[in-house]
């Protein structure tokens, strides 16, 4: 709000100068902010107007004027604007205070021209800084928010008897409003005579009748107002709803058939396999190549070989007594028997050895051979015989001794006469008693 002429005091110059003083003073205000403008004036003598000119502003409360020396208060100094914002002053307002400006180039200064403002009546009053509009059925709530001032406080704070004036009407592009005015001192109002669902649009104004302050009306706010719902709007809304609810109900049933027919098909399907193809696949024989889950014992049967162990064998040495000269055999039979013996001993080192002249492997026992333990040497015909054996009717390599164990059948009871040595060209009646020690056997083949 512009303020040509002040109620408190007039404009007036002190002194004469060269250089003009300002002229027009106006406040600009807006609840509690300032602002103090003014333009600059013309010299008789001066050829340039605004050329390095400079303003100072100065305040001081009024009835500070009365007391010699008085102290101003410096808001704006050596400024080249026409204008001093006064708000960061924070100016107390309910009291008077004088203004004073002057203009300044160079040595040349103006006088000062004086100001009184009076805040509490000179202030214009601004509209509220909110409005708000909620349905209350078929009436609208209004919620109205206090004026500002410069500290972000209330303008009620500094105007305790303000209120506010609210206009509405009825919201319509056919015909002009008819506007209702309502005032009200509290900050929520309700508007009344409202029809149910119908537009209206509400504007407020804030008011001050001490000074006859008023303020802008704010912009229009609209909204809709609320009432009993028709009966047929509650059927139509319960039936779209009923049939959107059955609509995705049979939805989703036909989404689970169709997933369980396409499970159906894909784990049971209703072509058959030919009966050969079932056969094959059935068949969990060994030698079936059919794709099945091999078992530890049917792998091991496959793959594997059974594998026995035998223990190592010692090596059973063979010694002939001394031969006396009734039981000595002859010559010819003694190279003949110690060439044979030579061959057999090459044979291996196993200590059982063939009859058919250690042409063939000798053959090795599975079992530990038992201990013989100590044997006397035969002396001819004490031992009694088990039976007649031949070299040529029972051969070693048929023989196994795992069969005939040494402890059944002893050598004591085996007499080497009775044991047929013509294969070799030997006669029985050369074959002495021979001594056997326990760590061998006779070799049968010699």
């Amino acid at each position: 709000m512009w303020v040509d002429t002040p109620p408190c005091d007039v404009t007036k110059a002190q002194g004469g100068a060269e250089l003009a003083p300002p002229v027009n003073l106006t406040l600009i205000t807006l609840n509690t902010h300032f602002n103090l403008s003014w333009s600059q004036g013309w010299s008789q003598g001066a050829r340039h107007r605004g050329a390095n000119v400079s303003f100072s502003v100065q305040y001081v409360p009024s009835f500070k004027l009365l007391n010699p020396g008085t102290q101003w208060v410096t808001a704006c100094e050596n400024t080249a604007h026409t204008w001093c914002d006064l708000t960061p002053r924070k100016l107390y307002f309910q009291a008077i205070y004088t203004l004073r400006v002057r203009a300044r180039r160079g040595p040349l200064r103006s006088g000062w021209v004086l100001r009184e403002f009076c805040a509490d009546k000179e202030a214009a009053l601004g509209p509220p800084s909110r409005v708000d509009l909620a349905p209350a059925g078929a009436l609208l709530d209004v919620t109205i928010w206090d004026p500002r001032s410069s500290s972000n406080g209330s303008m009620k704070e500094l105007y305790p008897r303000m209120y506010y004036r609210v206009v509405y009407w009825e919201h319509s592009a056919t015909r002009s409003p008819d506007t209702v005015v309502v005032d009200t001192p509290v900050n929520t109002v309700t508007l009344p005579d409202l029809r149910a669902w119908t537009w209206y649009c509400v504007s407020v104004q804030s008011r001050y009748d001490f000074y006859s302050k008023t303020s802008a009306f704010t912009t229009p706010h609209c909204m809709q107002t609320e009432g009993a719902v028709p009966w047929w709007q509650i059927l139509l809304v319960f039936s779209l709803s009923g049939l959107g609810g059955f609509v995705g109900l049979l939805v989703l049933l036909y989404s689970g058939l169709c997933c369980y027919r396409t499970a159906k098909d894909t784990l049971f399907p209703a072509v058959t396999l030919p009966p050969h193809f079932q056969a094959y696949l059935m068949d969990l024989s060994p030698g079936s190549d059919a794709p099945r889950l091999l078992t530890p014992d049917s792998e091991s049967e496959l793959t594997c070989d059974r594998l026995s162990i035998c223990p190592q064998v010692v090596p059973l040495e063979v010694h002939l007594p001394p031969l006396s000269a009734s039981t000595a055999p002859p010559s010819g039979l003694e190279a003949d028997a110690r060439h044979n013996r030579q061959d057999s001993g090459g044979s291996g080192d196993s200590g059982v050895y063939s009859t058919e002249g250690g042409s063939g492997p000798p053959r090795h026992c599975s079992h530990d051979l038992p201990s013989l333990g100590t044997q006397e040497p035969w002396d001819g015909g004490s031992a009694a015989l088990l039976q007649p054996l031949s070299l040529e009717q029972v051969s070693l390599e048929q023989v196994s001794l795992e069969q005939v164990s040494l402890e059944q059948v002893s050598l004591e009871q085996v007499s080497l006469e009775q044991v047929s040595l013509e294969p070799r060209g030997l006669k029985a009646e050369a074959a002495g008693p021979w001594g056997v020690r326990d760590e061998g056997i006779m070799d049968m083949g010699v």
